[in-house]
């Protein structure tokens, strides 16, 4: 029996007398006390509006001894969910909806499998995507458990930790897409493709006939499909990319890490370019693809530190309005920083390009996949293990729930030939929204190299020179001077109130300029500079009062010594060697010294990404952890090191492979110190203790 004659046979009566593992406790109250506190909320205007006011999270129970570590979601014709887990197995989840008086129930339909990290479902059968194959899964004898694992198709291993394997993606043909990463070399500091077809998407046909697709992905754990048909698929920071991003990709791409290009001259290979033929110069991938012409740059980038730190699965919003109004936006998860982004693209001269925003914070661990329930909801599956994220479990199954209520929003941002329009979800003060005082643009870019990840480059503010205000108070057209083709442009409109006088939910976005569209361009006058000299003279202390910001505090170099201070008689009282471990672990993770004695710490990064060593006071981590994540496009600039005084010590920001050595002298006080990586999502639990004894 396949897996939808097993659907309809959970449906009947004889549910209640299979082996499930029913959950008791929790009924549909958990969504109908949510909707109860959103109405009081909304009556409320004295409330400021928070996300979860518009978007409820709701937690599936799961379990005891079951460890859902999802890698790979799938919603069955029933309404149920499969999932497959990190560790091997397949679980089916009935009821998933939590509504009414029927519990969620869990039934094992599959195990044994090598940590699948995808999987979907089609006429009637489920596919699971393996470390080496994609396997399809089938109930033969109707009892609910698959008894066929029937290989489509295999790949070669090295054995790398790093080679996982996502998919399958079903395509309208029939055929399978499926991506694979790439290894990971600790000595070399960045990844490796030690097997064929490692980096690369292939297009699998379902008797197991494989093509190349595109070459050049370093982690590409999420894809999917636009409105249009089109394939996306997400990218995380790494050698050859210095931030996440969302690429279109279609047949013969290059997408920008090098390392795969080994294998082009394998049979079948749609590219020819070698990894000799990539500049590593530094420059912006746009400015690179001028110049070598398979290589494709990002429809949007996703700031660093900012909108997460490791792009997972992607989602486009074909609900018809079920979850809101983003209809045909894309939907984009984080895994370490716990949370959703939002995307909203457009096609300009046959090229995507568009804007990314904040959507929702707080999942309860890291999300990793995320699918459509049968109700419009958004299901999200998640897993921490060995990639640590801000929530702290270290699994789970989450439901996200519109409340009927829309937000206060920047609906969209679409290019103008002369700057930006921005479309909101309700009508502005059409007064305030006219003022260009209350928006801020800056345009920069990331340097494409083959040096991990990048610090923001060639920043410049632009000029909002004139804004005009539709009369239906839904868009507000700004012309902008300073935009750069190539470019992401952060749209800051934090002085925006809506007709009803409230601020937005989210007052920024990040619109990746990739094409200027063709078109009119509005008649804005010429500022007038009468009042000039006035406004240039009230402009220059802020402006000193910047710079001087800009500056270290005073003692502030001394935080990071590099050389043994002269002072010094010996190399040090005490050396202590700090590492990493998967995970975001140091190691060791605690350290003992005696007061004011003189250490020498030497951190080596061993770890797949970047880490710094930051000693603070007893109980300051994770506040001056938030600190670091406040410097915003500055932060890896600046080690992701923050101005405070609680704030000891500390190394440079570290690229895998690379060690610092910094001497300091051991507080006179006794107590327990925190040592802890201040990177965006890494300070709330990369931490160690550093105990200071008499």
């Amino acid at each position: 029996m396949r897996i939808k004659s097993y659907i309809t046979h959970l449906t009947k009566a004889t549910l209640v007398a299979t082996c499930l593992l029913t959950l008791g406790g929790q009924t549909g109250m958990a969504q109908e006390n949510a909707e109860e506190g959103s109405t009081q909320a909304a009556s409320d205007d004295a409330i400021p509006e928070v996300e979860d006011d518009f978007y409820k999270l709701i937690s599936l129970p799961i379990p005891e001894g079951v460890i859902l570590e999802v890698g790979g979601l799938a919603t069955l014709p029933d309404g149920s969910i499969a999932a497959c887990t990190r560790r091997g197995e397949v679980w089916i989840i009935s009821n998933p909806n939590v509504s009414g008086n029927i519990k969620p129930t869990y039934r094992r339909f599959a195990y044994g499998l090598h940590e699948p990290l995808g999987l979907a479902y089609k006429d009637g059968d489920i596919y699971v995507t393996q470390r080496s194959e994609i396997t399809r899964l089938r109930d033969m004898n109707g009892d609910g458990e698959a008894d066929a694992y029937d290989k489509v198709f295999s790949w070669p291993l090295s054995g790398n930790y790093h080679e996982y394997s996502y998919g399958p993606l079903f395509m309208p043909n029939g055929n399978m897409l499926v991506t694979l990463n790439l290894g990971w070399s600790n000595s070399l500091g960045h990844g490796v493709s030690l097997a064929p077809w490692r980096g690369w998407m292939l297009e699998i046909t379902p008797d197991g006939q494989m093509t190349p697709v595109a070459a050049g992905l370093r982690s590409p754990s999420g894809f999917g499909f636009n409105e249009a048909g089109d394939v996306f698929y997400t990218e995380n920071q790494g050698d050859w990319v210095g931030s996440g991003r969302i690429s279109h990709i279609e047949k013969g791409d290059f997408l920008g890490n090098a390392e795969s290009l080994r294998w082009t001259d394998l049979p079948d290979s749609p590219l020819n370019i070698k990894p000799q033929d990539i500049p590593d110069t530094g420059e912006p991938l746009y400015d690179v693809a001028k110049r070598v012409e398979a290589l494709k740059p990002p429809a949007v980038w996703l700031p660093h530190g900012i909108l997460g730190i490791s792009t997972s699965g992607i989602l486009n919003d074909n609900t018809n309005g079920k979850f809101g109004p983003f209809s045909n936006q894309f939907f984009v998860g984080d895994q370490g920083q716990s949370k959703i982004m939002r995307v909203a693209l457009e096609k300009v001269k046959g090229q995507y390009q568009g804007v990314v925003f904040p959507f929702r914070e707080g999942f309860s661990s890291g999300i990793l996949r995320l699918i459509w329930g049968s109700d419009g909801a958004m299901f999200s599956g998640m897993t921490s293990r060995g990639w640590s994220s801000t929530g702290k479990e270290l699994f789970g199954l989450q439901r996200l729930v519109w409340t009927g209520r829309t937000p206060f929003e920047m609906k969209t941002v679409r290019a103008m030939p002369d700057g930006f329009e921005i479309e909101f979800t309700l009508p502005v003060n059409r007064t305030v929204a006219a003022d260009p005082s209350v928006y801020q643009i800056t345009g920069f870019n990331y340097k494409y190299q083959a040096e991990y990840g990048s610090p923001v480059i060639n920043n410049k503010k632009c000029t909002v020179r004139g804004v005009v205000v539709s009369e239906d108070g839904l868009k507000a057209r700004l012309v902008v001077d300073g935009l750069r083709e190539g470019y992401i442009h952060e749209i800051t409109a934090e002085g925006v109130r809506g007709a009803d006088g409230k601020p937005l939910l989210h007052h920024v976005g990040y619109y990746t300029l990739n094409q200027f569209p063709d078109g009119e361009k509005l008649a804005i006058a010429a500022p007038d500079h009468s009042n000039h000299a006035a406004m240039a003279s009230s402009a220059k202390p802020a402006a000193t009062k910047s710079a001087a910001a800009a500056k270290p505090a005073a003692g502030t170099m001394a935080k990071r010594v590099t050389k043994r201070p002269a002072s010094w008689t010996k190399e040090s009282d005490i050396t202590i060697n700090v590492g990493t471990k998967p995970g975001l672990k140091f190691d060791p993770s605690q350290i003992r010294v005696k007061a004011g004695s003189k250490v020498k710490v030497v951190f080596h990064n061993n770890d797949d990404m970047l880490h710094n060593f930051v000693l603070v006071l007893p109980g300051t981590a994770i506040e001056v952890g938030e600190m670091a994540m406040k410097l915003g496009l500055e932060g890896q600039e600046k080690n992701y090191i923050p101005q405070t005084d609680k704030l000891l010590y500390h190394t440079k920001l570290l690229q895998p492979g690379e060690t610092d050595a910094i001497y300091f002298e051991a507080p006179d006080e006794p107590g327990d110190y925190t040592f802890v990586c201040t990177v965006p999502g890494h300070f709330y639990v990369m931490q160690g203790t550093f105990k200071v004894v008499q």
